[in-house]
């Protein structure tokens, strides 16, 4: 379980027993739940399991229903898990996940003293976040806002005894680590990107190379950078090309 924990990157979680007893050496906090119930939700089965309001089961000739005791699973819209807990040093403790359009939230509330708490706790928190973020394109924004850029700079470049002066710009879709993101609503104004760029080149330019990188910003906060590249390969220029264009030149002068 530790080395589990520590793949998933849970900086602040130590397990000692799987059943989660009060133990000074077990211990966890609420972001690093969050960052686990994100990944068990990946799994089919534990995802279908935690979304499962009550279930009707058999043993040895007898129907009994269980009960799922996530008090906010079916009386809040959207909810789809995760899970309860208590123990007498952590308290009520409700990882809630909630999905409302592309909105999906993942909301953790620890040591609570009663059930009501942490059910109210985790309304006010979740009814924050949905009605006060918004999801974004990044990539979309990112690609609008470079293609406008690459129409405007044609002719920013100087390809010294290169046979062309044009550069192919393009973005590489695999050095986008995610495509969209939520974001304070107040924020949705103070989205930018900031573009640099080499202007000046020696003669080849090979393809694939990097040319320039642009930024994206958030109230002029970088979330996160990525190179742009030039797809063609530029000659050099060799001889056969200055007596072409000394020859051209001189019968047009004739």
């Amino acid at each position: 379980m530790n080395k589990k924990a520590e793949n998933l990157k849970l900086s602040s979680t130590h397990f000692v027993t799987p059943h989660g007893l009060d133990d000074e050496n077990h211990y966890t906090t609420a972001f690093d739940l969050a960052i686990l119930a994100n990944y068990a939700l990946n799994n089919p089965t534990f995802s279908k399991i935690v979304s499962t309001k009550s279930y009707t089961i058999t043993i040895n000739g007898n129907i009994k229903q269980l009960d799922n005791t996530n008090e906010l699973l079916g009386n809040f819209e959207g909810i789809y898990g995760v899970k309860t807990g208590f123990t007498n040093g952590a308290n009520r403790c409700l990882v809630t996940a909630c999905k409302r359009g592309e909105l999906d939230v993942i909301c953790v509330v620890l040591g609570c003293d009663t059930k009501k708490d942490r059910t109210q706790d985790s309304i006010k928190l979740l009814n924050y976040i949905l009605n006060n973020f918004s999801v974004i394109n990044v990539k979309e924004i990112v690609y609008q806002n470079f293609n406008e850029w690459a129409r405007n700079h044609t002719n920013s470049f100087t390809i010294n005894k290169g046979i062309s002066q044009s550069l192919d710009l393009y973005l590489n879709e695999s050095d986008f680590k995610f495509s969209k993101m939520a974001i304070d609503n107040a924020n949705l104004e103070k989205i930018s990107t900031n573009i640099s760029f080499r202007s000046y080149f020696e003669a080849p330019v090979n393809s694939n190379e990097t040319i320039g990188n642009i930024q994206f910003l958030v109230d002029n906060t970088e979330i996160f950078n990525i190179n742009f590249y030039n797809r063609n390969y530029i000659e050099r220029k060799n001889l056969y090309c200055y007596l072409t264009y000394i020859l051209k030149n001189y019968f047009q002068f004739f």
